[in-house]
């Protein structure tokens, strides 16, 4: 099979539609995958079509990125993501009982959005990854949802000066052919808007079938800028492709009521609720991407299945006659 590809902004780097997102390479599911798991999904990808890969150091402190590394080696035609802005060192202190990591690497990371801590976490990421280049690199979890909002007011500032200043040194040079940032607030996407010159925004599950806010803040502004939208969690943590969970957390009532709603639609037109959630965020412009994060090999093919899925015009007519999804909302041709 072969998926098509969108550019990432308007530079060279050019990523398929369907990408693979690579969280749960790092350990954040259970029962935990284990390596030679995490390495077949990565080939089952491959082999389906996929082309684009994220993974970032945070993803079982350094764990996906090692992994991804391994099975990418050696292949050609890949293009690859991963971030900045947290720097491993070796774990000093006992694992956190809450850390979502299963399993992890021994390691913990501080946060670094500086220029001198953004340029060590390139380098450091190329020798886990074990590859010799990375295509697109992004500022990660700069925002209020993961630091809080008075010291993410120390550090966005920090990010946007010495951070930016990092990526577009890494840029000019060809050392990436793209930078951005990647979170799941579209808030600071927007901010960060106004201290640089972006090619590419990984936005985890805030433009999806389910929720829709950033169409008329964030997405105008990446439109007239000419940055793209790689669209993470498109499945809204699992809420829209089966699961009982929403924002990494069990989904309340209304969202559970709202995903029934969509759901009902959807069966109407014979489509899977997951084929629709895949489709849908490409209809816009900006979208260059949605990167799902699958927990096996069986799973990509599931999703790849689901991503070659006939829709018709009809389903997305008619949840916007439901008022299920944006009535401005673009769809898929």
């Amino acid at each position: 099979m072969t998926i098509d590809t969108r550019p990432a902004g308007r530079t060279a780097a050019r990523l398929t539609t369907l990408g693979l997102g690579t969280a749960t390479l790092g350990g954040n599911v259970r029962p935990p995958i284990s390596n030679a798991d995490a390495a077949a999904i990565v080939d089952r990808a491959y082999e389906r079509g996929i082309r684009f890969f994220d993974t970032a150091p945070y993803y079982g402190y350094g764990r996906s990125e090692r992994l991804v590394g391994d099975t990418l080696r050696g292949r050609s035609g890949w293009v690859l993501s991963t971030k900045a802005g947290r720097l491993l060192r070796p774990r000093t202190t006992p694992q956190d009982a809450g850390d979502q990591w299963i399993d992890p690497l021994p390691f913990e990371h501080v946060y670094d959005y500086s220029y001198d801590g953004v340029m060590r976490s390139f380098e450091d990421s190329l020798q886990r990854l074990g590859l010799d280049h990375i295509d697109l690199l992004l500022l990660h979890d700069i925002g209020s949802d993961t630091h809080g909002t008075e010291k993410n007011a120390e550090l966005f500032p920090v990010a946007m000066q010495g951070g930016y200043k990092a990526l577009d040194a890494l840029r000019a040079s060809g050392a990436v052919k793209a930078i951005g940032i990647g979170v799941n607030e579209w808030q600071v996407l927007v901010e960060a808007m106004k201290h640089g010159d972006w090619d590419a925004f990984l936005l985890a599950g805030r433009y999806t079938l389910l929720e829709q806010e950033p169409l008329t803040t964030l997405l105008p502004l990446c439109e007239r800028a000419g940055t793209s939208i790689i669209v993470g969690g498109p499945f809204n943590s699992g809420i829209l492709a089966g699961r009982d969970t929403w924002n990494y957390s069990r989904a309340p009532q209304p969202i559970i009521d709202r995903v029934r709603r969509i759901a009902a639609v959807c069966d109407a037109h014979g489509v899977a609720l997951p084929a629709a959630a895949l489709a849908f965020p490409l209809g816009h412009p900006s979208v260059a991407s949605v990167i799902p994060g699958p927990r096996s090999a069986a799973e990509v093919d599931q999703i790849v299945d689901w991503f070659e899925a006939e829709i018709p015009a009809s389903l997305w007519s008619d949840l916007k006659t439901e008022g299920l999804i944006d009535p401005a909302a673009p769809v898929p041709a």
